[in-house]
C-alpha cells in the first residue's frame, strides 16, 4: 500500500526511507522505465511557501546539468502544474556517512581524507558550474554498500566504481527563500555553517570548504570542532572560530591532518583553501605520502570490512610514518621527522624504539638551540674585540670555550619507556656532565662524563593533566582512587597513575576498565583521554501480524520484532512510520521516538 495520502502518475511508491526537516524520501519504482529510484518529496509546510515552489524546478534542473560520478544523479523533478513538489534521483543502496560514524567513529585518518577528497571531487565539478551546496553534512553524504560478487556489482563492471555520492544540492539555497531559514529548517545543522552563511553574508564555493573541514573533523575525531547545548550556543562557537586541533582531540590524526583541517575551517573565509579542489590536492598529497595512490580502491577495501580495514590500518601505517620520519631526518627535515615519529607513537606509545628515535630529534634539536646560541655569543665577542683591537691569543681562549660548550651537549640520552603526553614530544634525561678542568691552550682539555641515575618519580616534580572524555559528558575520573570531576586540571607527580572512568550510570553505558598512565615530566598538560561506550538501545514493535515500522536510518522492524540501535549520544530522535498489515485499510501512523542508551522503546500499531 502507498506511504504517502497522494497519487503520483509515473511512480509507484514502495515505502519511506528516512526524512528530516526539509522531506521525506521515499523509495519509490518509475513504471516507465521499470526501474527503482529515491523520490524526495518537500514537506507540505514548505511546498505552500510560494517563492520555494516558483524556484524549486530551475533549481533542481541546474543541480541536474552537474553530472558526476560522485554527485547522486537527478532523474525527475515535479511540474509546476503538480501539486506535490518533489524530486527523483538514484537509488543509492547503502548508507549515510553519519551512520557510518555511528558505527565507526572516529574513522582511521587515511580513510577519513579518502571520504573527504571524494568529496572535494563532487564539489569541485558543482563549483564549476556555478552550484554551491551550502549544507555539506553527513546526512548528505551517501555510501554504496554492495556486497561482494552482489548482482549490483556485477551488472555494474566496475569493481572502483564511486562509492561515496553526494546530495541534496541546492536544497538549503530553496529554503532559504523568502525567510524559510527563519522557521529553523536550515538550521538544523548549525555546526556545519560557515560563518558568513550565519551572518548572511556572501556564500560561495569557500563556504563548502568549511563545510567539508567540518566533516573531515568530525571523521577523524569523532567530535564536531564546534559544539554546544542548543543551536545558539553552537552558533555562537561558530561565530567565534574557536576549537581545539584535531591532533589535539586525537592524536593518530597527526599534526599533517590536523593543518588540513584548520586551513578550511579558517574563520575568514579568504583563509581557507581557495577551492575544494585545492583541499583535495592537499588531502591526496598526504594519502599518496603512505602509499594510497587510488582513493577509490580505497574506499571500497574500507566498505567492504570496516572492521578488517581498521585492524590493518592499526597495524601497518605506524610502520609507514616510521620509514618517512627515518627519510625525512636523513633530508634534514627534523620538525617534519618528529610530526611522522609523534603520529606513530600516539598508535604505538610503548615502543621504545619510537619513543628513542624522538628523544634523538629533541636532543639534536636542543644541540642546534645551543650552538646556534654560541654561535650568537661568538659574533658578538668578534665585534667585540676588533673594537677592542684584541690579538689572536685573547680569540683563541673563545674559540676553544665554544668547542668546550659544544661537547657539554654530546652524551648519550637515558630513553624512559613512558606513554608521552598527548601533542608532547616525549622528553630524554640527559645525564649531567662535570665542567671540563680548565688546561693551558692549544690542548684539548679533557672531559670528565658522570652518568647519574633516573630521577625518582617523586623527585622529578609534578605536572598538570588533562582528562577529556569521549562520551557522557556527566561521568567522572577516579584518579588513585579518588573521584573527581572530568574536566578540572589536575596536578599529578610525575610517574604511574590509575585512571579510571567512570560513567553516570551503568544502564546507559559501559563501565571501562581502569587503565595506569606514566605522566611524564614535559611543559603543558598531558592529555589523558578516556573512552566510555553507550549501550546500544532497543526499539520493538508492538502490533498486529504483518505490520511493519520504517524507522528511517534504523531501518524497518516487523510485528513482534526488536531492533538494536547503536547509541553514540545520551539521546538520539528518530521518526517511525507504521504501517498497517495486509487487509487493514487504516493509514500510515507516524510516531517520534526519543531513544535513550540501554532502554527499549516499543511502538504500538493500534
Amino acid at each position: 500500500m502507498n506511504a504517502l495520502p497522494l497519487t503520483l502518475a509515473k511512480y509507484e511508491i514502495l515505502g519511506e526511507i528516512g526524512h528530516g526537516g526539509m522531506a521525506t524520501v521515499y523509495r519509490a519504482r518509475d513504471r516507465r522505465l521499470a526501474r527503482e529510484v529515491a523520490l524526495k518529496v518537500i514537506h507540505r509546510h514548505l511546498r505552500q511557501n510560494e517563492e520555494v515552489g516558483r524556484r524549486f524546478a530551475g533549481e533542481a534542473l541546474a543541480v541536474a546539468k552537474v553530472k558526476h560520478p560522485n554527485i547522486v544523479e537527478v532523474y525527475d523533478v515535479s511540474g509546476e502544474d503538480e501539486e506535490e513538489r518533489y524530486l527523483v534521483t538514484e537509488l543509492i543502496e547503502g548508507l549515510t556517512l553519519r551512520q557510518l560514524l555511528t558505527l565507526h567513529a572516529p574513522l582511521p585518518a587515511e580513510m577519513a581524507a579518502c571520504i573527504a577528497v571524494e568529496i572535494t571531487r563532487a564539489l569541485g565539478q558543482a563549483h564549476r558550474h556555478g552550484v554551491v551546496h551550502r549544507d555539506v553534512k553527513p546526512e548528505n553524504v551517501l555510501l554504496s554498500m554492495w556486497a561482494e560478487g552482489s548482482d549490483e556489482r556485477q551488472r555494474s563492471g566496475d569493481l572502483n566504481a564511486a562509492r561515496v555520492k553526494l546530495t541534496d544540492f541546492g536544497i538549503a539555497k530553496l529554503l532559504d527563500a523568502q525567510g524559510v531559514t527563519s522557521t529553523g529548517q536550515v538550521l538544523g545543522s548549525p555546526a556545519h555553517m560557515a560563518p558568513e552563511q550565519i551572518e548572511g553574508g556572501d556564500v560561495d564555493a569557500r563556504s563548502d570548504v568549511f563545510g567539508v573541514g567540518v566533516l573531515f573533523y568530525e571523521m577523524l575525531t569523532g567530535v564536531l570542532p564546534f559544539e554546544g547545548k542548543n543551536p545558539a550556543q553552537v552558533l555562537r562557537r561558530v561565530l567565534e572560530g574557536s576549537f581545539v586541533p584535531a591532533e589535539r582531540v586525537r592524536p593518530e590524526v597527526g599534526s599533517r591532518y590536523g593543518q588540513i583541517a584548520g586551513t578550511a575551517l579558517a574563520h575568514a573565509a579568504i583563509d581557507r583553501y581557495p577551492t575544494a579542489t585545492a583541499l583535495g590536492e592537499a588531502l591526496e598529497t598526504e594519502l599518496k605520502l603512505v602509499g594510497i595512490d587510488d582513493v577509490r580502491a580505497e574506499i571500497v577495501k574500507f566498505l567492504d570490512d570496516p572492521q578488517r580495514y581498521i585492524e590493518e590500518h592499526v597495524r601497518l601505517i605506524p610502520e609507514r610514518l616510521s620509514e618517512l620520519a627515518c627519510n625525512a631526518r636523513r633530508s634534514g627535515e627534523v620538525m617534519v621527522s618528529a610530526g611522522h615519529f609523534n603520529r606513530a607513537l600516539a598508535y604505538r606509545p610503548d615502543d621504545t624504539v619510537l619513543l628513542a628515535e624522538v628523544a634523538g630529534l629533541a636532543r639534536r634539536a636542543r644541540a642546534r638551540r645551543s650552538l646556534r646560541k654560541v654561535a650568537f655569543g661568538l659574533g658578538s665577542l668578534l665585534v667585540l674585540a676588533a673594537a677592542a683591537g684584541l690579538g689572536g691569543a685573547v680569540w683563541s681562549r673563545v674559540r676553544q670555550a665554544a668547542r668546550d660548550r659544544a661537547g657539554v651537549m654530546r652524551p648519550t640520552a637515558q630513553i624512559t619507556a613512558a606513554r608521552p603526553a598527548m601533542g608532547v614530544t616525549p622528553q630524554a634525561t640527559v645525564p649531567a656532565a662535570t665542567t671540563p678542568r680548565a688546561s693551558a691552550p692549544p690542548k684539548e682539555p679533557a672531559r670528565t662524563w658522570v652518568n647519574r641515575p633516573a630521577a625518582k618519580p617523586s623527585d622529578r616534580g609534578s605536572r598538570l593533566v588533562r582528562t577529556p572524555v569521549v562520551g557522557p559528558q556527566n561521568a567522572k575520573v577516579r584518579i588513585d582512587g579518588v573521584l573527581q570531576s572530568w574536566f578540572a586540571v589536575h596536578e599529578l607527580s610525575v610517574g604511574p597513575h590509575t585512571f579510571e572512568f567512570v560513567p553516570p550510570n551503568e544502564e546507559c553505558c559501559e563501565v571501562p576498565q581502569a587503565q595506569t598512565v606514566e605522566i611524564v615530566a614535559g611543559e603543558g598538560p598531558q592529555m589523558v583521554r578516556g573512552s566510555i561506550a553507550f549501550r546500544p538501545a532497543s526499539l520493538r514493535l508492538e502490533a498486529a501480524r504483518g505490520a511493519r515500522a520504517s524507522c528511517g536510518i534504523a531501518g524497518v522492524i516487523e510485528a513482534g520484532n526488536s531492533r538494536s540501535i547503536p547509541m553514540s549520544q545520551s539521546e538520539r530522535h528518530l521518526t517511525c512510520t507504521i504501517f498497517p498489515g495486509p487487509g487493514d485499510n487504516r493509514e500510515p501512523k507516524r510516531i517520534d521516538v526519543d531513544l535513550r542508551p540501554g532502554r527499549t522503546f516499543t511502538l504500538t500499531g493500534s
